[in-house]
């Protein structure tokens, strides 16, 4: 009987995905940066620098979740007044809406290397469909932690209206913005 019980609790784990290993965020090596127009003339870019978050990844079932938020109020341009402008009412709403969030629990792979992740973007309080294209993506035992990372760079293009960041789409500003996302995660 005991020998049954032991069997069932191991099958029991492994249609439950227990071996997926837990990541937790290494700020260092993860950045949300962004990048929009400017009457055509050039591009501005920044980046957020306060985020956290955790992965749940299985190589060998192909299967993942991410959970990772930004501080707003983070936001770095480079341009103090830039900065303090991104931060209020007209775009970001850092007062009212503090985090920007990524959920995620569907990874598509090629191979074994992640490919694609999709899931939901959070931002001012609204809630859209995002996938994270894959221009790179790799794990490695790391000399200095001693354990393994997983990370890659990835992004899409976002209707920054669908979130109701409106400011400046009058005056010819694109609705599109870039992301691109530098992420790595230390196993647990």
């Amino acid at each position: 009987m005991r020998k049954s019980l032991t069997l069932l609790a191991a099958a029991a784990t492994l249609s439950t995905g227990a071996f997926a290993a837990d990541y937790a965020i290494d700020p260092t090596h993860t950045f949300a940066t962004f990048e929009i127009g400017h009457f055509g003339a050039s591009v501005n870019r920044g980046r957020f620098d306060k985020k956290e978050g955790t992965v749940q990844f299985d190589r060998a079932a192909k299967t993942g979740k991410v959970d990772i938020s930004f501080d707003v109020a983070s936001v770095n341009t480079g341009t103090a007044a830039f900065d303090k402008h991104m931060t209020s009412a007209d775009i970001l709403n850092a007062a009212a809406h503090p985090k920007a969030r990524f959920v995620s629990d569907k990874f598509s792979f090629n191979g074994d290397k992640v490919s694609e992740v999709s899931g939901q973007l959070t931002l001012l309080g609204k809630t859209q469909p995002v996938t994270l294209k894959a221009n790179a993506f790799n794990c490695y035992d790391s000399p200095m932690l001693k354990r393994e990372v997983c990370g890659g760079d990835f992004e899409t293009t976002i209707d920054r209206t669908a979130f109701g960041v409106n400011y400046g789409v009058d005056w010819g500003f694109p609705k599109n913005v870039r992301l691109v996302l530098q992420v790595e995660a230390v196993k647990q």
